[in-house]
């Protein structure tokens, strides 16, 4: 197993920018989305405004993939590949994740959006997700165990009556934008790593309508969920402070 590669105060200033930098784009993401409009064009979109802003798309070559963004719709949890073949329509549910890195140092981020009159569920499902996430953060400090977020977040999820994707899980993230530790959504208190300041996470609640089974579609990316119920995502990058917690993809 990879070490844990505990930041440093360049590293986590170029991690913070680069987190900033995203966040200030997603705050523009409402205004952009648009009925008629492809996951395409929406990813060439994002992808301008990070070149603009010196952010580079670290998922550009990540393995064979060409894309700055993944955008999953509907029942679509994660990794969803940008397409003109997928437009978007009234009422879908959107989800973005993007990966930037300022000068080597990655952050990473997820929101679900939502286009028109959603299904009514949506809403309830993205406040649960936003509420897990926040939940699992206010936990981070040096001495908590990671076990202590994981299980927070299946507790705030399942206690709402929705599934919590256990296929799929949160990172470290630094130079590379997957390091050690995987951060599950599921687990036991008190288990896992100790915390210690420095670490940095990318911490992301994944949950389903019904059922959180899924598979992989055929474009060999896009995670779906099996009996097509819906999806929520969101994800920040965190650092663990002296103190406590720093959110790095969220702005003042």
């Amino acid at each position: 197993m990879s070490r844990i590669i505990l930041k440093d105060k360049r590293a986590i200033d170029r991690m913070r920018t680069a987190g900033q930098l995203l966040a200030s784009i997603f705050q523009e993401i409402p205004s952009l989305l648009v009925v008629g409009m492809t996951t395409a064009d929406l990813d060439a979109l994002v992808e301008a405004r990070m070149r603009k802003l010196n952010l580079e798309p670290s998922c550009i070559g990540y393995g064979s993939y060409r894309h700055a963004t993944c955008i999953s719709v509907n029942d679509g949890v994660i990794h969803g590949v940008p397409s003109e073949r997928v437009v978007l329509k009234d009422g879908d549910c959107v989800k973005l994740d993007v990966v930037g890195a300022y000068r080597g140092y990655c952050a990473d981020m997820a929101r679900t959006y939502t286009l028109g009159a959603c299904p009514q569920e949506v809403p309830a499902m993205m406040e649960i997700a936003q509420k897990a996430l926040d939940a699992g953060i206010a936990l981070v400090r040096p001495g908590c165990k990671l076990g202590d977020i994981s299980a927070c977040i299946q507790r705030v999820v399942e206690s709402a009556g929705y599934g919590v994707v256990k296929a799929y899980a949160g990172h470290g993230i630094g130079r590379n934008f997957h390091e050690e530790p995987e951060v599950p959504n599921y687990g036991k208190a008190g288990t896992g790593i100790t915390l210690l300041p420095g670490m940095a996470l990318a911490i992301e609640p994944m949950i389903t309508q019904f059922k959180a089974d899924v598979f992989v579609d055929e474009d060999g990316w896009t995670v779906r969920t099996v009996d097509c119920g819906l999806a929520v995502h969101v994800e920040d990058t965190i650092v663990v402070s002296e103190s406590g917690v720093e959110v790095l993809t969220r702005l003042p």
